[in-house]
């Protein structure tokens, strides 16, 4: 399980976090829902290790991860543009975390096997990312952020390039794979009916703040924070 307690940042003397506390259980969705602004993005790179807090925690378990560099936290993190690296093929992407860490070619041939075809896209091995709709491209990010078996899985925005109708039609898809994976994930969004649709719990950030903390059934979510 990860806990995060009392996060507080400033940038040039500017609050962004001010005392975050939140856990996110076993293979659950948390999103965090909020405007541009409003703290989602920095409060995940504080959890995945690539931002410091002023003050705060962040615990997996027991075990106090604060000051554990970003590459020892095993987190998962998913960019909002995918980050996926165009001069490589489909299969080269998904295997770039397991050669990163020096598994043998063997083993990255088995695993890469099993993500394509967890995401159907066995047929896509060898196609450059380029061709790849963003659709295809978003299935490719993900099998390659679940690849390395992190603890944790973080995804930034990922529906944010999409357009209106595409990104309706992956969302059910995009949960069904979370689910599958049992891991615990944290989702940044400013889409309301997104996370809504996704996620077991929402958290509503403003201003640095968590200011609604609401569960599922998705009528429950709705009626609560119609009240914010």
């Amino acid at each position: 399980m990860l806990r995060i307690l009392d996060i507080w940042k400033t940038y040039e003397g500017k609050p962004l976090l001010t005392g975050v506390s939140f856990n996110v259980q076993e293979g659950k969705i948390v999103c965090l829902l909020g405007s541009s602004g409003s703290g989602k993005s920095t409060l995940l790179r504080i959890i995945a290790g690539l931002e410091k807090a002023d003050a705060g925690h962040v615990y997996w378990g027991n075990d106090d991860v604060t000051d554990i560099p970003a590459h020892k936290r095993r987190f998962g993190l998913m960019f909002q543009d995918y980050a996926l690296f165009p001069h490589l093929t489909v299969a080269e992407n998904i295997a770039f975390g397991l050669r990163m860490a020096k598994h043998d070619k063997s083993d990255i041939r088995r695993q890469v096997k099993n993500a394509l075809e967890s995401i159907r896209m066995q047929d896509f091995a060898d196609r450059s990312v380029t061709e790849l709709s963003g659709g295809e491209q978003q299935r490719v990010a993900l099998a390659r952020a679940l690849i390395t078996n992190p603890r944790l899985l973080m995804l930034d925005e990922p529906m944010s390039a999409l357009d209106h109708d595409l990104r309706a039609s992956l969302i059910r898809d995009l949960r069904t794979r979370l689910s599958d994976s049992r891991k615990p994930v944290i989702y940044v969004t400013h889409n309301r009916q997104e996370a809504f649709e996704l996620a077991d719990r929402v958290l509503l950030l403003q201003d640095g703040k968590i200011i609604h903390d609401a569960g599922r059934p998705i009528s429950e979510l709705n009626s609560s924070f119609e009240k914010t």
